[in-house]
């Protein structure tokens, strides 16, 4: 009688360490179009899901005063591909993200929507550590070159006679609550801008911006949920690492033992 050794399961047991792989690598990027933290009401804004693969299902989701963890064509916004287009709406201030059916989720973005009449464009995702960043104070009916005055975290910064403020070579330091206030029209909400170092590879989550200054008018300050939290996304950030650098040595091993073992043929016949 004879036995079949077969050692197919081993080189299976590889394509599936390989699909395990690609799934653990799959990112998406959450991006604002207009790049913007704040809007006013009646504006219009696309926000799209730039994937790695399509096949790992990124929808857009979003937290809001109203509503938690609801997604784009459910009673907001309309999908067009992986983006989402709508006309704000007061009750559209919140943070977005775009979410996976495997669980992992992109940056988060963190916007406001105001029914006053003046709004700090500044930038609505993490900007890297020596980057030149410039903020922007427009209204809603007159010409964005009026005269303006820069806060952060409720302390003068400078005032700039044509509505707009560039911060050289930001740092750390430079993270804060930012407002402007132009004569005569009135004053911004509050958006926090997060710097991040300039060695990382893929934006993190947006930090949990402190509440909104209550003098800015109709707006809505919402934060994350704790399960969103930046800390869980690090620690799972720093496990899913460890779990990647794992499988490639599973995944190496295991190729090597089938390409060594394959010219001995497919099977072995053992007699006993």
């Amino acid at each position: 009688m004879f036995k079949i050794q077969s050692h197919q399961p081993e080189c299976h047991f590889s394509l599936v360490l390989i699909s395990l792989l690609s799934c653990t690598t799959n990112q998406a990027r959450l991006t604002v179009s207009p790049s913007s933290s704040q809007f006013f009401k009646g504006d219009f804004v696309s926000l799209s899901c730039e994937e790695d693969d399509s096949s790992a299902g990124w929808t857009l989701r979003r937290n809001t005063s109203k509503q938690q963890r609801s997604q784009c064509g459910s009673t907001w916004g309309k999908p067009a591909g992986s983006s989402c287009n709508t006309s704000l709406m007061l009750h559209d201030s919140g943070v977005y993200w775009c979410e996976s059916r495997e669980g992992p989720i992109s940056n988060m973005a963190n916007l406001t929507v105001t029914g006053g009449s003046v709004i700090l464009q500044s930038p609505v995702l993490p900007v890297m550590e020596g980057d030149d960043v410039t903020l922007l104070c427009k209204t809603k009916t007159t010409p964005s070159n009026l005269p303006a005055a820069f806060y952060k975290d409720g302390s003068l910064i400078r005032k700039q006679p044509t509505g707009h403020m560039t911060i050289q070579h930001v740092s750390r330091s430079d993270e804060g609550l930012y407002k402007c206030n132009i004569s005569g029209h009135g004053e911004s909400p509050s958006s926090w801008i997060t710097v991040t170092d300039k060695h990382t590879t893929t934006p993190p989550p947006t930090s949990t911006p402190p509440p909104a200054s209550t003098s800015a008018p109709d707006s809505t300050s919402i934060t994350l949920p704790p399960s969103l939290s930046p800390a869980v996304l690090s620690v799972l950030s720093c496990v899913g690492s460890v779990c990647v650098g794992v499988l490639l040595v599973l995944l190496v091993l295991l190729v090597r033992r089938c390409i060594q073992r394959k010219p001995e043929g497919e099977t072995q016949m053992t007699a006993f």
